[in-house]
Formats: C-alpha cells, sequence, structure tokens
C-alpha cells in the first residue's frame, strides 16, 4: 500500500471528524475511485450519494460498509496486531450521535438510551456486534434493551468508519440494560463467553482488528469480579487455551471522553430489520461455562445466582460456529425450554 493512498484515505477519515453526517457516502472522486478499484463492484453501493437512511434498501449499506471498514483498516496500516496510543487516537467530536435520542428497540420497542430505576447496566463485546446484540434481545426475560455502540476507546464520539480504521481505538460493543430481579447478570455474563471465541486476539472470525477485540467491561466491583472468576473458568474449559478478553471498567476511559457511544441508528438491531444481511463473524466454540457454583466467588453467590436453567441452555445455547443470525428475532418463550 502506497503512502499517497493511504494519506488520501485516511483523509477521508479525519476530515470527516468534524460533525456528524448521515452515513457517509464517500464523495470524494479520487477516494471513491480507489476503494471501488480495489474491491467488489458491490462496494460501489456504499459510495452512492442516494445510498443513505433513507434509500430503498437501507440494510444494504451496512454490509458494504462493513467491508469498506475492513479496508480502512488495512489502509490505516493494520493495526489488527495491536491498539493505537491515545495520543494518536483521531480527536472526535463534542457532538452526540444523531437520530439516538428517542429511539426505540426495533424488536421490543423501548427506549435504548433509558435506565429504568431498578434496572441495570452491562456491556461486552465480541466481534461484530449485530449477531452479539441479537443473542441478548432474544433472553427469554428481564432484557428491557439492547443497543451496540463503540466502546473502551479514545475518540469522543466516533462515527463507524472511525472505529473500524482501528485509530480510535473502540471495539464494536453491546450494551444491555437488564431487571436483576428478573435475569441475572450471570445469565448474561454466561452468553457472552459461549457466544464467541475468546482465545482469538484482536478479532473474531473473518473480522481483524482492534474494533472487533473481545472485552469485558464492568462498572462495579461485584461484576469485575464476576468477569475475572468466569474467564477462569471457561479458559480451563477450553482446554487452557489462553483466553485474550480485554477487561476493564467503565471509568478507566473517564479521562477519554467517555466509555461507552452509542453506534449509527442504522446499526441498532440491524439483524431484526427486512432485508438484512445475514451476517455474524462470532466463532462459538461449543462449549459451556461451567456451573455457576464451581467458579462464583462465594460471598456473591446468593445474589448473582443463575435465573436461566440448564434446560435453556441445551435448548438454547450457542452451538459451534455463528447461528443466531438464522434465528427467529423475537424473545425465547419462557414455555419453550
Amino acid at each position: 500500500m502506497s503512502p499517497i493512498s493511504r494519506t488520501i484515505s485516511l483523509g477521508l477519515i479525519i476530515s470527516k471528524a468534524s460533525a456528524f453526517q448521515s452515513p457517509a457516502t464517500f464523495n470524494s472522486p479520487t477516494t471513491r475511485a480507489a476503494l471501488v478499484t480495489t474491491a467488489s463492484p458491490f462496494l460501489a453501493s456504499a459510495t452512492n450519494p442516494g445510498n443513505n437512511n433513507n434509500s430503498n434498501n437501507p440494510t444494504r449499506q451496512p454490509m458494504a460498509r462493513r467491508m469498506i471498514g475492513s479496508i480502512l483498516d488495512l489502509l490505516g496500516g493494520g493495526k489488527s496486531q495491536g491498539m493505537i496510543s491515545p495520543d494518536k487516537a483521531l480527536p472526535g467530536r463534542s457532538t452526540k450521535m444523531a437520530n439516538i435520542s428517542g429511539l426505540r428497540h426495533y424488536v421490543l420497542g423501548t427506549k435504548i438510551e433509558e435506565v429504568p430505576e431498578g434496572y441495570e447496566e452491562a456491556v461486552f463485546a465480541n466481534g461484530c456486534f449485530w449477531g452479539s446484540e441479537k443473542s441478548i434481545w432474544r433472553l427469554p426475560k428481564g432484557i428491557h434493551s439492547t443497543a451496540v455502540g463503540y466502546c473502551a476507546g479514545y475518540t469522543p464520539n466516533p462515527t463507524y468508519e472511525e472505529a473500524c480504521s482501528s485509530m480510535t481505538g473502540h471495539t464494536e460493543g453491546f450494551r444491555v440494560v437488564y431487571n436483576p430481579a428478573e435475569i441475572s447478570y450471570v445469565d448474561i455474563l454466561r452468553m457472552f463467553w459461549e457466544n464467541h471465541d475468546p482465545t482469538q486476539y484482536m478479532g473474531q472470525g473473518n473480522d481483524r482488528g482492534s474494533q472487533y477485540r473481545s472485552g469485558a467491561y464492568y462498572f462495579n466491583d461485584d461484576q469485575k469480579r464476576l468477569i475475572e472468576a468466569s474467564k477462569e473458568a471457561y479458559e480451563k474449559a477450553l482446554g487452557g487455551r489462553e483466553i485474550m478478553t480485554e477487561v476493564a471498567g467503565a471509568t478507566d476511559y473517564e479521562k477519554y471522553g467517555g466509555f461507552w457511544y452509542f453506534a449509527e441508528a442504522y446499526h441498532q438491531q440491524y439483524l431484526s430489520k427486512p432485508g438484512a444481511r445475514p451476517y455474524c463473524s462470532a466463532q462459538p466454540q461449543g462449549v459451556s461455562l461451567p456451573s455457576f457454583e464451581s467458579w462464583a466467588p462465594k460471598d456473591l453467590q446468593e445474589k448473582y445466582k443463575p435465573t436461566l436453567p440448564e434446560s435453556f441452555w441445551a435448548k438454547h445455547g450457542p452451538v459451534r460456529g455463528c447461528s443466531v443470525v438464522q434465528l427467529s428475532n423475537e424473545p425465547i418463550p419462557e414455555s419453550s425450554y
């Protein structure tokens, strides 16, 4: 990759860093030509100015844009082998993501930003966020909302293109707002571990780069202890293969402007929308997390005991390979297990 081509492509990202727009149209003739001639004709659909959120085929765009994101990762130097340093990350902006305020969950109908009194948050990352999010909103009870976004990075309010360049430090994550009286944090944590291959470094399946790294992020000390204890147990269950999952606190990123940023509206619940392309890069291993009692800290076992029985996991737990994209979009009925 010549320095000139890389500079042109990175310049595209940086030039858009002053303000949010509707999904980028890549209107620079030079950049558009470079991208289209180095990728498939399908990529041209994302460079068409008419191909935005109001397009007649809005679900085509995210897949093309994901392909562009992978190309931008390469153009940006291929940061798939490590993290960019905070001082070299893109500057970002103070403007929040457009079209998120008041947005309702496409399946559950709830507002994706709100956290009702008594409810709690959880954030994880395990590769492409489309399939990861779907596996959680399908849980049979206790899920108020799910959302996808960019987390654990250094650039305030990044765009999809910026995050996919590996120049913001973010990973594609999913946020869960749940009722702890109906579903345990441990149930969500188990789905996270079993729904991908946490031994892969800086990527998942065909998606490579720091923006696809595995991550488990905590909001309190209980979550931290449960993540760390379950990580050790799952590593043993995987035959001793080293788990590469990043474990960090949400407050660790306050000095960079914040921990979590919602992704563009067209990414939210993407797989549930008409015409969505059934893409998922996660690599479930078909290995179950050991029993809760065998690894959970004794003083947390009563408070966080699982609410989903083993009969649920036997019938609806992840199997080897990513299959969630083919499953129903509706929450799993409790009567089914």
